[in-house]
C-alpha cells in the first residue's frame, strides 16, 4: 500500500525558509511521478514542483527561483526547499504520486496523481 506522509510545514516570517519532506512508502522503484502541491484559503489546488523518474525536476510556478525539489533515492524522501517566502505562499502542502506516468511529470494532469499525502500547513506571516 503507497503511503505519502509530509513534515516541515509551519509558521515562519516573510523571508524565511522552510524545508518539506515527504516520506514514500510502500513502493519498490522510482519508475513513477512525484509532486508538489499546495492550496491556499478559497483557492484551487495548484502544482509547485515535479520530479521525474530519472530526477529531472520541473516547476510549475512562476516563482521557482525560490523554491528547489529534490530526492533522496535511497531513504524515498521527497523535499521541497522553499526560500524567501512570501506570505501568499501561505497555504497546506500536498505530496502526491503518480504511477502512470514516469517522465514530463510537470505536464502530467493533477487528476493522474492518485495518491496523496494528508498534508503539511505552510504559515508565511509577520
Amino acid at each position: 500500500q503507497v503511503q505519502l506522509v509530509e513534515s516541515g510545514g509551519g509558521s515562519v516570517q516573510p523571508g524565511g525558509s522552510l524545508r518539506l519532506s515527504c516520506v514514500v512508502s510502500g513502493v519498490t522503484d522510482s519508475n513513477y511521478c512525484l509532486g508538489w502541491f499546495r492550496q491556499a484559503p478559497g483557492k484551487q489546488r495548484e502544482g509547485v514542483a515535479h520530479w521525474d523518474y530519472d530526477g529531472t525536476p520541473s516547476y510549475t510556478i512562476s516563482e521557482k527561483v525560490r523554491f528547489t525539489i529534490s530526492k533522496d533515492n535511497a531513504r524515498n524522501i521527497l523535499y521541497l526547499q522553499m526560500d524567501s517566502l512570501k506570505p501568499e505562499d501561505t497555504a497546506m502542502y500536498y505530496c502526491a504520486a503518480d504511477f502512470s506516468h514516469t517522465e514530463w511529470c510537470g505536464l502530467v494532469p493533477e487528476s493522474d496523481y492518485a495518491n496523496w499525502g494528508r498534508g503539511t500547513q505552510v504559515t508565511v506571516s509577520s
